[in-house]
């Protein structure tokens, strides 16, 4: 069965499941799933997971992600983005300057809250948010913890921004345009979005779907490639057998993680091995090899 990742560019006006149920075709199979969903109008870096490869969906879930968002001052839409309907004008046509936008930028820096728009898949009570703000219904949300890298400004002028953003899973970018619209004294929404990077995936090295289908199987990544952050453990002939039957394996290390990769003596990639704290045993999480 083909197994693999497709570090896939995904293009605007599809949902990441469009994107899933295309590359189904393509490659013939049923078991494929996708990490960190792309809103439809956004573009970008999409990992597309294929057969085996699905299991470590999970590793990149968490993964940092990097942006690069538009952003225009002086109103609100209900979506967030300049997709949704006006919902109110700024007073008056005071910009910020450079500097102070600059500023506002710095600030937002860190470990931050954020409110999470109606306009997202968030379950509550067994309905996403998306669909009750299709209703006409918009319901309290809590803040949620997240945590921006670096945010940088390219551009500004004409009342539209330009702004690259690291930050940390489940950051809204809509919602920090409009937490940066109305710290600066202004409302503003989200006008263009794409997602540059998840974890090692990047947009340079991302392939579009027609090259995709032109070449399905040059374009497919090994298993590993999702979990290139985590420590790799290299176990002898042995404990391989042993940790493919399932046994916890003695290994000495100085790693801290817990969460580790693990390989052969000729470097083939065995799974994920679960480190327990302050003890040297290592044990199979996951045997994908």
């Amino acid at each position: 069965m083909i197994s693999g990742i497709v570090n896939v560019l995904k293009p605007p006006g599809m949902t990441s499941h469009d994107v899933v149920a295309y590359l189904r075709k393509v490659y013939g199979i049923r078991r494929v799933g996708h990490a960190g969903t792309l809103d439809p109008g956004a573009a970008g870096v999409l990992p597309v997971f294929l057969g085996t490869a699905t299991r470590l969906i999970e590793y990149t879930a968490d993964a940092d992600k990097s942006y690069r968002a538009e952003l225009a001052f002086g109103f609100a839409t209900d979506s967030g983005d300049d997709t949704g309907k006006v919902i109110a004008h700024s007073s008056g046509n005071l910009l910020p300057t450079e500097a102070e936008l600059k500023a506002t930028l710095e600030s937002f820096t860190g470990p931050i809250s954020q409110i999470p728009p109606m306009y997202s898949a968030i379950k509550v009570e067994g309905k996403k948010l998306y669909e009750l703000a299709r209703q006409g219904i918009s319901i309290e949300r809590e803040p949620r913890r997240v945590t921006i890298n670096k945010i940088e400004l390219l551009y500004f002028a004409n009342s539209q921004a330009l702004i690259d953003v690291e930050c940390s899973k489940g950051t809204y970018i809509r919602s920090l345009c409009s937490d940066i619209g109305h710290k600066v004294g202004s409302l503003a929404v989200m006008t263009f979005l794409v997602r540059t990077r998840v974890g090692d995936f990047t947009l340079e090295e991302a392939k579009t779907l027609e090259e995709v289908a032109a070449d399905k199987m040059s374009v497919l990544l090994p298993l590993d490639y999702a979990i290139k952050h985590l420590p790799i453990v290299v176990l002898e002939d042995e404990q391989v057998k042993a940790f493919r039957n399932g046994r916890a394996i003695y290994y000495e290390t100085q790693l801290s993680e817990l969460v580790v990769s693990v390989y052969d003596q000729l470097g083939c990639f065995v799974g994920i091995g679960q480190k327990t704290s302050g003890e040297p045993w290592v044990s199979p999480a996951k045997v994908l090899g």
